[in-house]
């Protein structure tokens, strides 16, 4: 997922998807420190400036995924970039602050709050006397009224996505004057500061037809400090100008133009001059990092400094060899190109030219990254490994909670966030990030990593070493491993099982049978070196000793997941082959888990993860076989379909967890079909407990009680191990040195109307960006 603005409530979900039985619950963390606040990991990194200090004028080109499908961010095919375009041109009650919690909005309310709690609630909007569309018309009841009446949910004919919270409003009505709101609800609802963010004008939301079709290509009217000028498919922009008619801060910029870039091809689009701001990858991050450090050397090259040095100097852990494969994997070459078998000179000379020119091209391109930096902070999501509980092994909620206990996850947070510099702490809660209201660290529920914990559950669940292992000859069988065979190497590579091992278990699965006893008489003879390891990576996860094997060949590598090409696992780390010893068995089947994994380029962080965390699980004897599909099936065919055991996906953070947040955990409920509704709950885990958690949370008033029930949800939601979070998303964003009050927003809802560029001889405020 990646969003370039955070919306108020974070609904685009990302690629980025049975009860709760014998095994106790522990006490509840968190309950007993609800008033306690949390912070977030990591500032927002926006390079913040005072207004006077904001040049007047300019264009932004800003880097996006993919134009929007529809400018309506109530339909199904709305994405991130529909949310840009609404933040900066529509009405938004509320917006989110820098601890992701919402506050009033001033530009368009003066106050909002609860007047009536019985025999309804009502709340009462007191807009501001100065808000108006664009065509002049005031903001009031009426644009209200239309735009519940379009997602309560009554009336088919509007195509909506979705409708949380609209659907109990029984009425709305002008108040004692036309800045007034009264809003009257049918039942009680907590997150109604959720509703009307967006606000669309009553002639998009006032009949189907418009509702559907009037706000997917264009917006005639808008409410913001800019308004919509163009969407441009065939040059692939959206432009956003300054809006005359808005009453508050006038736009710095005269104009914003979203353009669609690859993930991929940003870093060229960034040195070319066609884009000012842009999300991206670790990889662009290293090329960036080093173009800086090489600009601030007099006579430096990007690839050496003075006299051919290292331009990044002795105590930096970014020297010539980094700059080198970062040529290399730019340009798709490893070590050395040219086919070995061609003698002709005319063909090595040609060679030789196209290599300098593009070695030229490089250094051209480095040169124009010199103005750029790196703007960094944790985005408003987190990773986590999903468990499939519908069937096989991890239908049992003990083999879900023994695969749990295995995960160092603070190692693996380390994995990924270490190299990036940003803090690498686990996340503690499914439902709320550090910094936001409900944040609890809920996660002793469970448990943490516990070797010796996993291997009890696994053997109270049935799964025992050693045991016979019945050969598979269906064909079922010898299709699967026909189409997992392209990912055998990968999956070696990643540190999971790879299929060439899978393929040998399989095929030797009678003999393992036979010398089940020997195998067991070996795994008597390994038990003191496999102690001496589990002592060692624990002591590896410990933050005053952490990962000093790791720093060596992690730190400031700045490649996806933080790790260099063929470092999958760091040195010292027990080989696959050990771990065979320790294979569970039960019922004449081995215990191994279909590991789903997107094969993207833009995926690598994924697979260095699943690849650590299929190490872990082999030391208590679970074995992985990893699948890449392809990123375009990974989610809809693989991850909603319920075709995996393990896999890796993100979900964004809402300030509004008791509405956003059921359906991802709500217990799956038979169909009128006879199918299974998963609604968002792709883990199909689910108890009747948390949704009765949940319930109680969106209608009870009275914030303090409602956030004592959400983090008693999200205890229940950890002991059933159907997801397990990991850590924050990284949100990396490369920036013009001179642009401001933009960059990784982290939480905070940004403020359109502040970007800009630093007037001549002004300096930003400072940040917690390090180039």
């Amino acid at each position: 997922m990646s969003n370039d603005g955070v919306g108020l409530r974070a609904v685009m979900r990302s690629v980025a998807f049975l009860t709760a039985g014998a095994l106790a619950v522990p006490a509840l963390a968190g309950c007993s420190s609800e008033d306690t606040a949390s912070k977030p990991l990591a500032e927002q990194d926006i390079a913040p400036a005072a207004r006077d200090q904001v040049a007047d004028g300019g264009t932004l080109h800003w880097a996006v995924d993919a134009l929007p499908e529809t400018l309506n961010t109530f339909q199904a095919d709305a994405n991130a970039t529909t949310t840009t375009v609404a933040q900066a041109v529509l009405p938004s009650m509320y917006r989110l602050d820098a601890n992701g919690r919402p506050q009033v909005n001033p530009d368009y309310l003066e106050s909002a709050k609860v007047v009536e709690t019985e025999p309804k609630q009502v709340v009462l909007y007191k807009l501001n006397q100065q808000a108006v569309w664009s065509d002049g018309r005031e903001i009031g009841a009426a644009d209200f009224a239309a735009q519940w009446r379009a997602l309560s949910g009554k009336d088919s004919a509007y195509w909506t996505a979705r409708n949380a919270g609209y659907e109990r409003i029984e009425k709305i009505e002008r108040g004692a004057n036309d800045l007034e709101v009264r809003v009257t609800f049918a039942r009680p609802y907590a997150d109604w500061r959720s509703l009307f963010s967006p606000l669309y004008p009553k002639d998009v939301m006032g009949t189907p037809d418009s509702f559907n079709d009037s706000a997917r290509k264009k917006l005639k009217v808008t409410a913001g400090p800019f308004l919509l000028k163009k969407v441009d498919r065939k040059d692939g922009e959206v432009t956003l100008a300054r809006s005359e008619r808005w009453w508050g801060h006038p736009a710095k910029l005269d104009e914003i133009v979203l353009t669609a870039v690859p993930r991929d091809e940003r870093t060229g689009a960034l040195a070319a001059g066609d884009v000012d701001l842009a999300e991206i990858d670790p990889e662009s991050l290293g090329r960036i990092t080093l173009a800086a450090r090489a600009g601030a050397r007099t006579g430096s090259t990007p690839l050496a400094g003075p006299g051919g040095l290292s331009a990044h100097g002795s105590g930096s852990n970014l020297g010539a060899a980094d700059a080198l494969r970062s040529w290399a994997v730019a340009h798709k070459d490893d070590e050395g190109g040219e086919e070995a078998a061609d003698d002709e000179a005319g063909a090595q000379a040609r060679a030789r030219d196209k290599k300098r020119e593009a070695a030229l091209a490089y250094e051209r391109q480095q040169a124009a990254l010199k103005g750029f930096e790196v703007r960094r902070s944790l985005e408003p999501a987190y990773t986590q490994l999903a468990l499939n509980g519908a069937s096989g092994p991890l239908a049992d909620e003990r083999v879900r909670r023994a695969v749990a206990r295995a995960l160092d996850r603070k190692a693996l947070a380390k994995a990924v966030l270490t190299p990036l510099g940003l803090p690498a702490e686990p996340v503690g809660s499914h439902l709320a990030l550090s910094g936001q209201d409900a944040y609890a660290d809920n996660s002793g529920a469970l448990g943490g990593q516990d070797t010796e914990g996993a291997e009890a559950l696994l053997a109270d669940a049935g799964w025992v070493h050693g045991g016979p292992v019945k050969k598979e000859n269906t064909d079922k069988g010898e299709k699967a491993e026909k189409g997992e065979k392209a990912a055998g190497a990968e999956g070696e590579k990643s540190g999971g099982t790879s299929e060439k091992e899978s393929e040998k278990s399989r095929g030797k699965s009678d003999k393992e049978s036979e010398k089940a006893e020997k195998a067991e008489k070996a795994e008597k003879s390994k038990k003191e070196s496999r102690e001496k390891s589990d002592k060692e990576d624990s002591a590896d996860s410990e933050d005053d000793k952490g990962d000093k094997g790791d720093d060596k060949q992690y730190a400031n590598k700045f490649l996806q997941g933080g790790a260099p090409a063929g470092a999958y696992a760091p040195k010292g780390t027990p080989a696959p082959a050990a771990a065979a010893t320790k294979v569970l068995a039960k019922n004449g089947k081995a215990l191994a888990l279909r590991f789903v994994l997107p094969s993207g380029p833009g995926s690598e962080t994924l697979r260095t993860v699943a690849g650590r965390i299929s190490s872990m699980l082999a030391k208590v004897g679970i074995r992985t076989e990893i699948s890449k599909v392809s990123d375009e099936s990974y989610f809809k065919d693989h991850i909603a379909s319920g075709q995996y055991d393990l896999a890796l996906y993100s979900w964004p953070a809402s300030a509004f967890p008791a509405t956003d947040a059921r359906p991802i955990f709500a217990k799956p409920v038979p169909a009128a079909d006879g199918s299974l509704n998963v609604e968002q709950n792709y883990t199909r885990v689910g108890t009747d407990q948390v949704d009765q958690l949940f319930d109680q949370a969106v209608t009870t008033l009275d914030a303090s009680e409602s956030r004592s029930l959400i983090r008693k949800a999200d205890s229940r939601i950890w002991a059933a191990a159907g997801s397990i979070p990991l850590y924050q998303r990284p949100q990396l964003t490369a920036a013009k040195k001179n642009l401001v009050n933009a960059g990784a927003f982290g939480f905070q809802t940004p403020v359109y109307e502040d970007m800009g560029f630093l007037r001549k001889g002004a300096k930003p405020a400072s940040g917690p960006s390090g180039n």
